[in-house]
């Protein structure tokens, strides 16, 4: 199964998060069939914390993707900002 998920990065006590579209199979952080966006919960100043391919998302749900609970939440953040 096809699942859209987080996968973590960055520094300890820094986390940074790639939305990736990855099969279920695969590790957390290893390998994902695409990259549609990031978050960055520690974000400050004018960076950027949430960024996220829209469309990208409709393709990959319309083919049968699962979105994870907090992916989820995120997608509906990043619409009610749009």
């Amino acid at each position: 199964m096809v699942v859209i998920r987080l996968a973590r990065g960055g520094a300890k006590k820094r986390p940074f998060y790639n939305i990736v579209v990855a099969d279920s199979a695969s590790r957390r952080d290893g390998r994902f069939i695409e990259r549609v966006g990031f978050y960055n919960p520690v974000a400050s100043g004018a960076e950027q914390p949430l960024r996220v391919a829209m469309d990208r998302i409709t393709h990959w749900t319309s083919a049968g993707a699962q979105m994870s609970p907090t992916v989820a939440r995120l997608v509906a953040q990043a619409k009610a900002a749009a």
